[in-house]
This record gives structure tokens, sequence and C-alpha cells, in this order.
């Protein structure tokens, strides 16, 4: 894609802090980072979100992620992680190259990832009840 930021990026055209790459897959550290070591990982195919990745492709991003996830805890000295990933504006995404965030956490690192809503009984069920019709329209 030739506007995409993490094509270039890919490309070598525009430089990154790459902590690992293979065939498939590359790994570099955010230059927005939540805390220390906050790491993208991303398939070198270009796609746009998580829906559009070939299964293939995921599969190596996730075994990617478990490989390099306990290194980077370890060189950060984090205690935990978050692993996100933002599909669409609304979610926050604003490169539209799939990529996941791993986010070291430390205790008391002040990161606050979001804030649950309260619901209505009633309503949790019905969705539930709509959410579990939906697959059988797939299935």
């Amino acid at each position: 894609m030739p506007d995409c930021l993490f094509c270039k990026i890919i490309a070598g055209e525009i430089p990154c802090e790459k902590i690992y790459e293979n065939e498939y897959v590359m790994a570099f550290l955010d230059i927005r980072p939540v805390n220390p070591g906050h790491t993208l990982v991303i398939p070198k195919q270009h796609s746009a979100n998580l829906l559009e990745m070939s299964k293939e492709d995921l599969d190596e991003v996730m075994r990617v992620i478990k490989k390099i996830t306990p290194v980077l805890l370890k060189a950060v000295g984090a205690t935990g992680f978050n692993l996100g990933l933002n599909t669409g504006k609304e979610a926050g995404q604003v490169i539209f190259h799939t990529h996941f965030h791993i986010m070291p956490r430390f205790e008391g690192d002040g990161y606050e990832l979001w804030h649950g809503k309260s619901i209505n009984t009633q309503s949790f069920v019905q969705l539930g009840e709509k959410i579990r019709g939906c697959f059988d329209e797939i299935d």
C-alpha cells in the first residue's frame, strides 16, 4: 500500500526502532509509548484491520507476540502487560494497517485502559440472546 506508514516502515523507507523481524512479521517500539517498551507488532502483508487479515498472518503475529513478550517484559522490568488492537476510527485506530500493541505495565504506572459502564440486567440478557442469534445466521 503506497501511502501506508507501516508499509513504508516495512520497506525501510521510514526508520523505526525494530526489536524483531521475520519473513512475515515486524515488531518495533511505539514512538508514543504508554510505558517503556510499548511495542507494535505488525504483519508485513498489508491488511487494514484484524477482520481483513489472513488466518496465516494472524497465527504468525500471535506466535511472534507470544515469543517476544517475555523478552520485552524482562528487558524493561515490567510486572504485567496489556495486549491491544484498535479496529476502526471509532475504536481509536489511526494507522489503517493491522497492528497489535504490547504495553508493558508497572505497579502504579497510572495508565487506565478503560472504565466499565453499569448495565441493566434485562438489557444485558436481551443483548446476549441477540448476539447468539446472529451466530445462527453465519454458521
